[in-house]
């Protein structure tokens, strides 16, 4: 279809998916397009039995309602199956994965197991230290593996006297018509998180997208942005896999409003679709703010203390012009389908990771496939700022020697 790749039209999906909301809990979908100005659709569903310390309220877009209502219900049923029985309000069947609790050493011994130091902890886990294991597919190794949990669920609580990792987060979360094309979205959402952290840390967003008419939706849906008084800058994002992904920067040129210097972020083996997911982001991320419902969307009241000038300043590298390059020059490496386009996402990870991993979340009694993604080792910078690993760092951008800081300062030496 245009602008994504689907095992059902939207038509069958919503027929599919519209049933089972009922069973998670969801009480509404409802159009928050018209909040902005912008007109490309956005959806939000609600659920308020959401579990303590998630949000209840989930988001959607796409370039058309249909989209963007499949959108925001695909998310409902990712945050809802990724918080465990009992405190789960919806759901009373557990996840099929074995699960105990154990330190390393003695878990290591019969068990293959993903250290946990891998998973960019922001202090060394003792030894001694009780874990709560889940079990899960490798993709690459092709076997099964054990990843903390705290690593899976959202919330996550450590059970009993086992250790909390990390604040737990959704990356890596994704749902489907089919269990393929949640894997698919899943492994997408933790590469583009990684490239999105590599960006961010070095502050360096690659090489600026320039969009034509030739590009047809994409540059039409920019020039929704345009057109309205809002500058949109696409960014291709450097990262060591041949996978396209794309940072949307938004700035509201009439209203100066900090709060309103957002961004989207989408990566696909599909330029087009990486774009696509991009712009339709930023325009999600929009509303979001002007909607102000969402529990995670506190940063309102604190970017308007700073100051428009200043968050601008301060993230000035996403509004810079740079180098450029144009979607044609973009290599699309898709294929067909779902299983087909896993299996490229594979290759392009054996070239820097030994390992991937898939916890499958589906529930029997609810029909739509959820999994959690893991990438031992990938960035999660732009969500944690707690958490930085070494991939970070090749992502700096070398400066010509004319350019050197010292020379800058002080001239050339004589």
């Amino acid at each position: 279809m245009d602008g994504t790749q689907r095992v059902f039209d939207e038509e069958t999906t919503l027929g599919n998916t519209k049933p089972h909301l009922e069973e998670i809990g969801v009480t509404r979908i409802a159009s928050i397009t018209d909040l902005d100005r912008i007109g490309i659709p956005v959806f939000s569903a609600i659920r308020p039995t959401a579990a303590e310390g998630a949000i209840s309220i989930y988001s959607g877009k796409g370039s058309t309602e249909s989209q963007a209502r499949i959108s925001s219900m695909m998310e409902s049923f990712e945050r809802c199956l990724a918080e465990r029985i009992g405190v789960n309000a919806d759901i009373v069947e557990d996840v099929a994965a074995e699960e105990f609790i154990e330190s390393v050493e003695n878990a290591s011994d019969g068990h293959e197991l993903v250290d946990p130091n891998k998973l960019l902890l922001a202090e060394p886990l003792p030894p001694e230290s009780l874990v709560e294991w889940t079990q899960g597919w490798d993709l690459l190794l092709e076997k099964e593996v054990y990843v903390p949990s705290n690593a899976v669920y959202h919330p996550y609580d450590s059970p009993g006297m086992s250790a909390r990792l990390f604040r737990s987060n959704t990356n890596g979360l994704a749902s489907g018509n089919v269990i393929e094309e949640a894997i698919l979205h899943g492994l997408l959402e933790v590469i583009e998180r990684d490239a999105l952290s590599i960006a961010e840390f070095n502050r360096n967003p690659g090489k600026q997208i320039i969009l034509s008419e030739n590009d047809g939706v994409n540059y039409e849906l920019m020039q929704k942005f345009e057109s309205n008084g809002v500058q949109l800058k696409l960014w291709l994002l450097p990262h060591d896999t041949g996978i396209t992904s794309v940072v949307a920067a938004t700035d509201d040129l009439d209203l100066k409003d900090a709060a309103l210097l957002v961004m989207g972020a989408g990566s696909h083996l599909n330029p087009e679709i990486a774009i696509r997911r991009a712009i339709t982001e930023a325009a999600q991320s929009r509303v979001v703010q002007i909607h102000g419902a969402r529990e995670d969307t506190d940063r309102e009241s604190f970017v308007r203390q700073i100051g428009y000038e200043r968050m601008k300043r301060m993230n000035r590298f996403w509004y810079e012009d740079s180098e450029s390059v144009t979607t044609g020059e973009l290599n699309d490496i898709s294929s067909a389908t779902p299983a087909e386009n896993i299996d490229v996402v594979l290759d392009e990870l054996r070239k820097i990771t030994d390992s991937a991993i898939v916890v499958d979340l589906s529930r029997k009694n609810v029909g739509v496939p959820v999994v959690r993604v893991i990438i031992p080792g990938f960035e999660q910078y732009t969500l944690d700022r707690e958490r930085v690993g070494h991939r970070v760092r090749k992502g700096r951008k070398p400066s010509p020697s004319s350019e050197k800081p010292w020379k800058r300062r002080f001239g050339k030496r004589k």
